[in-house]
Parts: C-alpha cells; structure tokens; sequence
C-alpha cells in the first residue's frame, strides 16, 4: 500500500465496535460472492487450479463471515439489509471492460482490498482495548494476508510481466486516492476524522 493507516484511526473506528462488525461482516460476505463470481472467469489453460483456489478463497471469507457473525451476535447486534462498501465500489469503477483486462483488473481491485483489509486490521488489533477483539483481528490478518497474494499472484499471470507491474502501480496509487476519500465512520474502510 502507498499510505499507512494511523493507529488514530482505529481507535476511532473502535468507537462503534458493534457497526464495525455489522460492516465487516458483509465485507466477508462480498468477499465470499466476489471469489465465486471469479471462479467462473477462468481466463485459459494457463490457470491449473484456478477453480480450486477461488473455491479456497470463497470457503475462507464465508468461515469468517460465521465468525464475526457469532462475535457480533454475542455483543448484542445483528445484521441489516443494505450495506454499501464506498470503498470497493470506487475500486471497481477502476476495472476495464473485455476479458483479459477485466480479469487482470478485477484480480488487482481483489488484491488491493484484501491488502487494505490486512492492514486495518492489524491497526484495529494494536488499538484495541478488547483482547477477544484485539486476537480476533490478528488471527484475521495472518489469512486476509494470504488471500492478498493469492490474487496477486494470479494477476501476475494475465499478461506481460512490465504490463501488469505498470497498471498494479496505477491501481495502487489510485487506491491511496479512494481510500484518502472515504467518510469518517466505524468502518474497515472509512476515512480518519480530522
């Protein structure tokens, strides 16, 4: 990542823990749902594995999901309809049309939020006075980090290697911008209040 998260941001985050859960449960979800949707893009050949790898992927994002789903129920809170990721959805405005670079793009956009993901919660694990939320948060981190380079590595994959390194570099600095954006909130991905 091109900018670092202020530990200030996650003790603001952690003001409203039960929505930073209710967030981050459907975070898990769209995770889930976007590793299934790749999985039916395969791009060639050259992909051995690729369904058994978003098949990992998806199983993994959907244990979270139950995990914070069980961590948020037993704190009092509960799921709602309608939640809107204004992080990811500015990240996806940034993936091309047409095969080849859309999957290359999609596989960056999925490596860029896992990536963001690790971080935050790292920061949320340092800043947190709760040590149920504190190892939770760190235990999250070591397999949101694995999750990262999987996408990574398949993105590297989709073409030559100087193509590819040049528009990840764009998609990282394009990435610091959205999340420089972002509205203040108790949000894995909200914005740090002035």
């Amino acid at each position: 990542m091109l900018t670092q998260t202020p530990e200030a941001w996650g003790r603001q985050a952690l003001g409203d823990p039960i929505a930073l859960l209710i967030d981050h449960a459907f975070l898990e979800m769209k995770a889930a749902q976007n590793a299934m949707e790749l999985m039916t893009r395969w791009p060639n050949e050259w992909t051995p594995g690729w369904v058994e790898t978003m098949t990992s992927v998806a199983r993994d994002e959907a244990a979270h999901l139950a995990q914070v789903t069980r961590l948020l129920m037993r704190r009092g809170g509960r799921l709602e309809r309608g939640h809107k990721s204004f992080y990811a959805a500015d990240l996806r405005k940034l993936v091309r049309s047409g095969k080849t670079g859309e999957t290359l793009d999609r596989l960056c956009v999925s490596a860029l939020i896992e990536a963001r993901s690790c971080e935050r919660f790292m920061v949320l694990a340092e800043a947190s006075e709760d040590e149920e939320l504190a190892a939770f948060y760190r235990a999250l981190f070591r397999s949101e980090m694995g999750h990262y380079k999987v996408f990574l590595k398949l993105a590297q994959k989709m073409g030559p290697k100087e193509e590819v390194e040049e528009r990840w570099q764009w998609m990282l600095e394009a990435e610091a911008r959205v999340i420089a954006a972002q509205p203040p909130g108790s949000r894995i991905h909200s914005g740090l209040a002035s």
